[in-house]
């Protein structure tokens, strides 16, 4: 069973700071280059660049939560769900389809409960 996951290519697993701009400030983002990849298809699909993507993805995250205390990992939590979503064929696999045009409430009606956030009753 290890095999399939030892003989990754350690290019894959090696970590990659890239600097970024978010509201005006500069800050570094280290990543595995594996998450990278993943990063950079999904901001493709939408006609980003990934630090366009980043930065959405911060503003919104921003907005809904109000703070950010660990945003590399939620990246990383991004390309797992952006890949467990796709393989539960909630997002196409077709790379010419922008996932700004799917309904997020139907990509997540039902989904498995590790990739729906739950709601408290208010």
């Amino acid at each position: 069973m290890c095999q399939i996951f030892v003989q990754a290519n350690p290019m894959s697993y090696e970590a990659t700071t890239r600097s970024i701009r978010l509201h005006g400030v500069v800050t570094s983002v280290r990543l595995e280059n594996l998450f990278w990849d993943t990063l950079e298809e999904i901001a493709t699909r939408d006609g980003m660049n990934v630090p366009q993507l980043l930065s959405k993805l911060y503003d919104e995250l921003l907005a809904h939560r109000g703070d950010i205390p660990n945003y590399s990992s939620f990246l990383r939590v991004c390309c797992q769900r952006y890949l467990a979503l796709q393989v539960d064929n909630r997002i196409p696999r077709d790379l010419s389809i922008p996932i700004r045009s799917l309904n997020p409430h139907a990509v997540l009606h039902g989904a498995r409960p590790n990739l729906v956030e739950v709601k408290a009753n208010a």
